[in-house]
């Protein structure tokens, strides 16, 4: 982060108070409920409303992080990335679900490489409870994001989101946390990843041959001291070839990527294959 540049930052959901305060605000209707709760419990139960957060080891606030590749905001103009951050939010919204009351501050960073946005969110909600029969306030981030089969539907929705508006933004590959991945999920994104690679390089070709019989076939070309003049066509063919040399040179730091997570993949194997033996001695 430069210091100088953090006047550039744009406050989405300006910082009303100090978090802490600002969630106490939030959630003061919580408290009351749960203070008046207390009123009727027996003298062991009793707990105070930061007992009771803590006690129950409940997200009290989330932080939701938006951003991309440096290249995806290359020559974008401010109002651009501003349109790219009222996606966001609107995404928080509208897909989460979650109010502008529950947002305790939301910020667009440009003060760094890349652009990005830090929202902090309250999850709280008021859901029946059925023993009693009542509607009572609760923190749950589950309410918002059930589980990792729900979370990768919303990233299919933001991704949804971000093409309507115009964003050219690719999708990651479903299941690609490397960390916990198994092997069978593994394999399945190393060959999306060769799928991918030799598709490119066909095209590359294609797009190759394609302006070499273009220029096979260009006849005349004018040449003077500043210009060159083509045809149309072998224009076109040649911007193509430009085109599919630049995905290849996208694609290029993917690839040695992957090429690194498998090496390191396999070394991790042989070193638990090398303890378990010495386990089983």
């Amino acid at each position: 982060m430069t210091l100088s540049l953090t006047k550039n930052n744009i406050e989405l959901v300006p910082l009303a108070e100090k978090y802490v305060k600002g969630f106490k605000l939030l959630v003061k209707d919580y408290e009351k409920e749960h203070n008046e709760r207390m009123k009727t419990e027996r003298p062991e139960r009793k707990k105070t409303f930061n007992e009771m957060l803590n006690k129950s080891k409940s997200v009290v606030a989330d932080e939701l992080v938006f951003t991309a590749t440096h290249k995806f905001f290359d020559n974008m103009s401010k109002d651009e990335i501003m349109k790219w951050a009222n996606t966001c939010m609107d995404f928080v919204y509208n897909d989460l679900g979650y109010k502008k009351e529950q947002i305790l501050h939301a910020t667009l960073h440009m003060d760094e490489l890349t652009p990005h946005i830090h929202c902090v969110v309250v999850p709280l909600v008021k859901k029946l409870d059925k023993r009693t029969n009542t509607e009572r306030y609760t923190i749950s981030k589950k309410q918002y994001i059930k589980d990792n089969i729900h979370l990768s539907e919303l990233q299919d929705i933001y991704n949804l989101r971000l093409r309507e508006n115009g964003f050219e933004l690719e999708r990651g590959i479903k299941g690609s946390d490397r960390k916990h991945i198994k092997i069978k999920e593994f394999k399945k994104i190393t060959r999306y990843y060769e799928d991918k690679a030799i598709t490119i390089n066909k095209n590359l070709d294609n797009a190759m041959n394609d302006f070499e019989e273009k220029m096979k076939t260009t006849k005349n070309t004018l040449i003077d001291k500043d210009y060159v003049k083509v045809r149309k066509d072998t224009f076109e063919s040649m911007q193509n070839v430009i085109k599919e040399t630049k995905k290849v040179m996208e694609f290029q730091p993917k690839i040695e990527q992957l090429f690194n997570e498998v090496n390191t993949f396999s070394k991790s194997h042989q070193t638990l294959e090398k303890e378990n033996n010495n386990l089983k001695r």
